[in-house]
């Protein structure tokens, strides 16, 4: 990679960077923050969180030189992991990570659902015969503020996750050439 092209992510590409950390204080902070679990398979306990005490904040796995980690939630299920490899480079830790959506479909269904109820609705008010235009004001206008909320919402969890890695794992800033 160039020097412009080092620390931006873009389709899942991994990023190469690099910590002020030893190997041995990335483990105990990965240990510290962490509760073990597959990042897959996290689910959320909605309304029961409230009487959740749940203090760190990556949920997943990690290993000698490898780690899955996705934010530790309780309201929202997590939309993306932060899946890479680490190593000692002298007294620099190398990080090689990327940050993927946990499932496709569940992508694919946020972004696409509001053109199909968009299209949903207005067939049906185009068939019915006597439907108010506020109706279809309200409707559309509903549908189109959800639209944008859910993806301006997925790319902010993506932003927050990666943001929160390498502020904690002290990594220097990937966004600066």
């Amino acid at each position: 990679m160039n020097g412009l092209q080092e620390g931006i992510n873009l389709d899942n590409q991994s990023i190469k960077m690099k910590s002020k950390l030893t190997v041995k204080e990335f483990r105990n902070k990965l240990k510290a923050n962490t509760k073990i679990g597959s990042p897959r398979f996290k689910i959320p306990l909605g309304v029961l969180a409230l009487f959740v005490y749940n203090p760190k904040y990556f949920y997943g796995s990690f290993s000698d030189s490898s780690f899955e980690l996705t934010s530790n939630s309780n309201f929202s299920p997590p939309l993306y992991m932060l899946k890479g490899s680490y190593k000692s480079n002298g007294n620099e830790l190398d990080i090689n990570y990327s940050v993927e959506p946990i499932g496709k479909l569940r992508i694919a269904w946020i972004k696409y659902f509001p053109i199909i109820a968009f299209i949903m609705f207005n067939c049906i008010f185009y068939f019915q015969t006597d439907v108010p235009t506020f109706v279809y004001v309200l409707f559309n206008g509903a549908i189109i503020l959800m639209s944008l909320f859910a993806r301006w919402d997925m790319e902010w969890k993506k932003k927050k996750l990666e943001r929160k890695f390498n502020d904690l794992f002290e990594i220097e800033n990937p966004y600066k050439i």
